[in-house]
């Protein structure tokens, strides 16, 4: 079915665990490609649900409750507020942002599982499973770490590896541990329900691999193939959790829907949830054949959205299956992999707060350099050049410009459209061309191309500005510079329609400038969006140069967290116990406080200080190896512990009449040991 018979569109962008806010890697993968698509088909005029949710029955969610200390609850609480109004600010347009604790979503998850449970679908299996004994409950999977049977990465998750993205059981782990005690876990029987995934191999190979090969992106359609090939094995859709959904069938207490099961469908109790509101019949949005389903996803949840959801899908009868799953790869940050745990990201509810009023910069930036195709590199400079040179120096100058001279030669009115040249009909005819360019990428999920094709329309204005030099031309033909400055706001015009999928809050500005209402995709391409007389606003910057200081505000915050990894992930080797001393040998040892009063270095040695200590009872001389902890001068004054009867030692011909005793830290770190208020010289320790 092509792009112009189907009726309606149901477009989800894959639901984020409530467990932590939104990074610049969920954004790149998922949610700003999303967003394009739905704002260039509502443009269209065409019938769009966009539609998302809260995650909030994952692993991770209870995983950061153990973390902080505090209930699931209050995680999903927290964080799906956080993720929603962050979303918002961005210009992430859902029709419906819900959540999985929602009513109507156990309704419909518990629905889906019944009918399956019904119709006789699930295996149902008493099996070996993962628990840990100091913890008593049975493990989660990803609650079980260990080396991955594939990559041999020593980190993977028991139901999936980070590293090479492949999907997995607990069992597959080499050498598993629990990450709730660290302890190795051991296997106990219980029952629970499979989906039968190897009995959908034949119908799945004929509708992705056969089907889909021409029309999703290679790295989707490689996933799905490798899966198939290597022979698809039954997946339990039950958990033993006390967090989730119930299986709504006898036999399984303190069992919960797996999360994957759970959330996939989501997408339709959110659905419901918005066609309710809205006094529609959520049905169509997903049993009707003139519906297009698409789900936008990062590379790491394909098997759920090809494999295991077209299965359920599949099974329940009556349901469209996805069109398409244009997932992206990832996307890095300054060279490193993006990770949570790590604190290495940039965070949007951050950034927001950083960089305000900058919502188009950072969807520009992160459209312009999408892992579309392969894992790409977010950095702040590129981040910064992307602004200054494209959107500053290209798009806002152009638009400047065409306002500026407008105002300066005709008051602020478009001028008259006078005789047309050949240069004129060049670049209207490159104008008639661009909506379609962008359009025909933006449909084949090519964002960074459509992104480039409006940007190049900006480009050719600046050019036709450049070769036309109205400035030049004012004095002797002002007729030609109307015509000119006509043509150039029309292109302008042309801006606000096509660039608004990608950098929405600017062609709001565009509008407001141009006093244009707002306008739909088929209007763009027209060379006569603004009216001969009609007014523009006073030009007003639509972006302001970046500032070095900004960006190494950014990269410096980076630069602390990865000292801050690299101080926490330090392995800590203390000096081991020595052996037991009786009362007797700690009394013969004559501890006091002293007094420094003068301090100074030990000609010919970069280790030693040589001080005079006031011990109350004399001022002798001690020499301590602190040079590279202290400086003499900062010495003077101070009260130090000493040990009072240690024999003489004569060290660079000084001879030292007992110790000051220091702490030493892992790092190798010296300080002081002080009494934490004044006391005599001499005062003894006991």
């Amino acid at each position: 079915m092509s792009q112009r018979d189907f009726k309606r569109h149901t477009v989800t962008a894959a639901l984020p665990y409530a467990n932590g806010p939104i990074h610049i890697g969920h954004l790149a993968g998922v949610y700003v490609p999303a967003d394009i698509y739905v704002r260039y088909l509502r443009s269209k005029g065409e019938d769009v649900a966009f539609i998302c949710a809260s995650d909030e029955h994952g692993m991770a969610i209870t995983m950061r409750a153990r973390k902080e200390g505090t209930t699931p609850q209050a995680i999903v609480d927290k964080y799906h507020g956080m993720i929603q109004d962050s979303m918002d600010q961005l210009g992430i347009s859902f029709d419906v942002y819900s959540r999985t604790s929602n009513e109507v979503h156990h309704e419909t998850a518990q629905m889906f599982f019944k009918e399956l449970y019904q119709k006789g679908l699930f295996e149902e299996r008493v099996s070996e499973q993962y628990y840990d004994d100091e913890a008593k409950q049975f493990l989660a999977d990803r609650y079980i770490t260990g080396t991955c049977p594939r990559c041999s990465h020593p980190s993977a998750y028991g139901d999936q590896c980070e590293n090479c993205g492949s999907s997995l059981n607990p069992t597959d782990l080499i050498n598993p541990v629990s990450t709730l005690t660290g302890n190795p876990p051991v296997k106990r029987e219980t029952k629970h329900w499979y989906l039968p995934l190897q009995n959908y191999e034949k119908w799945l190979n004929e509708w992705i691999v056969e089907g889909h090969k021409k029309d999703w992106k290679p790295n989707v359609w490689g996933q799905c193939k490798s899966w198939i090939d290597g022979g698809l094995q039954p997946r339990a859709m039950t958990r033993d959790l006390d967090w989730g959904i119930k299986v709504p069938v006898e036999g399984a207490d303190g069992k919960v829907l797996y999360v994957w099961f759970d959330a996939p469908i989501g997408y339709v109790s959110a659905t419901r949830e918005w066609a309710e509101s809205q006094g529609k019949d959520w049905e169509p949005y997903w049993k009707s054949d003139d519906t297009k389903l698409v789900h936008f996803i990062g590379k790491d949840n394909i098997v759920f959205h090809c494999i295991i959801f077209p299965a359920i899908l599949k099974s329940m009868g009556d349901y469209v299956l996805p069109d398409n799953v244009p997932a992206n790869e990832f996307l890095n940050l300054e060279g490193d992999k993006i990770s949570t745990s790590r604190n290495w990201a940039v965070w949007l509810h951050e950034y927001l707060t950083d960089l305000p009023e900058k919502q188009d910069v950072l969807r520009y930036a992160l459209c312009s350099n999408a892992p579309e195709s392969k894992d790409n590199d977010f950095t702040w400079k590129d981040f910064q050049a992307r602004n200054n040179n494209e959107l500053v120096a290209i798009l806002g100058n152009f638009v400047n410009r065409a306002v500026v001279l407008t105002h300066k030669y005709f008051e602020g009115k478009i001028p008259a459209r006078g005789e047309v040249f050949d240069i004129d009909k060049e670049v209207l005819d490159q104008l008639g061309q661009v909506p379609k360019k962008v359009g025909e990428s933006i449909e084949k999920y090519r964002f960074r191309e459509g992104l480039a094709e409006m940007m190049e329309l900006a480009r050719m204005g600046n050019k036709y500005l450049a070769d036309t030099e109205p400035w030049k031309l004012i004095k002797t033909d002002p007729e030609r510079v109307g015509t000119i400055l006509n043509i150039a706001l029309q292109l302008v015009a042309n801006l606000s329609i096509v660039a608004e999928p990608f950098i929405p809050f600017t062609t709001d500005k565009l509008r407001g400038l141009l006093n244009l209402e707002k306008l739909d995709w088929s209007n763009a391409g027209n060379d006569e969006l603004l009216a001969e007389g009609s007014v523009l606003e006073k030009a007003t910057l639509l972006f302001e140069k970046i500032e070095d200081k900004t960006i190494e505000a950014q990269v410096q915050k980076l630069e602390d967290t990865k000292k801050q990894n690299e101080m926490e992930n330090k392995e800590i080797t203390l000096a081991p116990l020595k052996e037991d001393i009786v009362f007797d040998d700690f009394m013969k040892l004559d501890l006091r406080v002293g007094t420094i009063i003068e301090a100074k270095k030990v000609e010919k040695s970069n280790k030693l200080l040589q001080f005079l200590v006031d011990t109350g009872i004399d001022k002798r001389t001690i020499l301590s190896g602190i040079a590279k902890h202290y400086d003499p001068d900062e010495m003077i004054g101070k009260q130090v512990t000493i040990i009072a009867n240690l024999a003489p030692r004569k060290m660079m011909g000084v001879e030292s009449q007992g110790m000051i005793l220091m702490a030493e830290d892992a790092q190798g770190n010296l300080r002081l040991l002080q009494p934490n208020e004044a006391v005599n010289p001499g005062s003894v320790i006991s």
